[in-house]
């Protein structure tokens, strides 16, 4: 990282999170029970055989986070809130017991000065929903605005920012198209349907939030990646380009352009979806910021078997490919492509499989992969690409989906069995480097 060049005044400095990932309490106080919970208890789909009933009690433990995140000093958290904690079955009555758990939440971030980013949905839909068709019902999207109005009503004025949904290339992909997620139905057919209403649900939610007036600035979290071919050859051009259109251009285009993009659409054929008159007009309107995640790009060889891509950076304890230039790269794209709002890197991270010895966790490599994230971002930022923040995944180690606890995202360890939190090293570098680009920005 070049310490010369600061980050502009006013740039936000976080962490993120997700409910379902560490909260816990899965029945407690009138929670009803997520997709993820029933997937978690069906045998065979979570690779360690655990669930997320306990994860890291961040529903008893929150001001224990909170107080590691101010030892931080970080400006904001961005997290996610449990649609089943506050409305049991998805629709029908509020838990209020839920929402206290929030409040509380949001009144421990106030007094320590730490700006709350919520999302509405991280992927942990009511099963009361789920029962009635989940997502690939259309009725969900209508029943997700319902949900979006209401925490807008109720807390649209103590949040910097509200993102309809985290990455719902994954709720429709993973969740739908191969089953690797909850639900785990593996249908082409649905996963594109999927794709449709939560792009309709999001354009409902941006319309019920305004409605009710809340100051939150409303947005959505986007999965992306630049897709490069492996070899010149004229097979591998054309999958990345149709990787990229599926991924990346299936959820931008309708957000603001208004329409799907001709190629994956075409690509898709009988399985594109059902769309109904209004549809892309509720999608596209503007929105306030776009939050992108980043972890690595899409490599795309047709070859069989395809070659594999170069990890000339190394890999993570996913298996995923380093690969920082392509955040500058993805996001210069973007700009080319499209009329953005300001946009926030809402998550950003690796697994390591690093383990506390004599009571430290030299987690150098995960240093090591933010700091060359952060000088491509900033390269990009010099570009001129108005990124405004950047939410360093993850603030604790957690449960990682299908994974169950055997990846670690967190710059905080967390010992599943005592739930003590041990600050590792890229937690303490964290906070030096935030530290030091405040005092920069401070500068004349």
């Amino acid at each position: 990282m070049n310490d010369s060049l600061p980050f502009p005044p006013g740039f936000t400095w976080g962490t993120a999170t997700s409910a379902f990932q560490i909260e816990g309490a899965a029945s407690a106080d009138g929670k009803g029970p997520s997709i993820w919970d029933t997937f978690c208890h069906t045998p065979g789909r979570i690779i360690d055989a655990s669930t997320g009933d306990v994860a890291c009690d961040h529903y008893h433990r929150f001001q224990e986070d909170v107080d590691l995140m101010a030892a931080l000093g970080v400006d904001a958290y961005r997290f996610s809130m449990a649609w089943a904690r506050v409305q049991p079955d998805g629709k029908g009555a509020w838990n209020e017991a839920g929402f206290d758990f929030y409040s509380r939440l949001l009144d421990a971030l106030e007094a320590n000065g730490i700006a709350a980013h919520l999302t509405l949905y991280h992927w942990d839909l009511p099963q009361g929903l789920q029962d009635d068709g989940g997502w690939l019902a259309r009725d969900t999207a209508y029943r997700f605005a319902d949900y979006a109005r209401e925490v807008a009503r109720r807390f649209g004025r103590r949040l910097a920012t509200i993102a309809t949904h985290n990455e719902p290339w994954c709720t429709a992909n993973l969740g739908y198209g191969n089953a690797q997620f909850a639900p785990g139905v593996a249908d082409a057919k649905s996963a594109i349907q999927v794709s449709h209403h939560l792009l309709l649900s999001h354009g409902l939610a941006m319309s019920a939030m305004r409605e009710v007036g809340a100051p939150a600035k409303l947005g959505i979290v986007l999965n992306q990646w630049t897709a490069d071919p492996a070899t010149d050859s004229q097979a591998d051009r054309d999958l990345a380009a149709f990787e990229y259109s599926r991924s990346v251009e299936w959820f931008m285009d309708p957000i603001f352009k208004g329409h799907y993009p001709d190629l994956a659409l075409r690509a898709h054929g009988a399985n594109a979806p059902v769309v109904l008159a209004g549809d892309m007009q509720a999608i596209h309107q503007a929105i306030d910021f776009l939050g992108v995640n980043y972890y690595f790009r899409a490599w795309c060889s047709a070859s069989n078997p395809p070659i594999p891509a170069p990890a000339l950076g190394g890999s993570t304890d996913m298996g995923w490919e380093i690969y920082p230039q392509g955040l500058t790269e993805l996001l210069l794209k973007l700009h080319a492509a499209y009329t953005l709002p300001p946009i926030y890197i809402t998550e950003n991270g690796m697994a390591s499989a690093d383990q506390p010895v004599d009571g430290w966790v030299d987690d150098a490599a995960r240093i090591d992969f933010v700091a060359r994230h952060l000088d491509a971002l900033y390269a990009a930022m010099r570009q001129g690409v108005d990124v405004q923040g950047y939410f360093l995944w993850s603030l604790l180690d957690n449960f990682e989906w299908n994974s169950g606890y055997a990846k670690r995202f967190g710059i905080v360890h967390v010992d599943y069995a005592t739930q003590k939190r041990t600050p590792k090293a890229s937690a303490l570098w964290y906070r030096d480097f935030v530290a030091a680009r405040r005092a920069l920005s401070a500068t004349p």
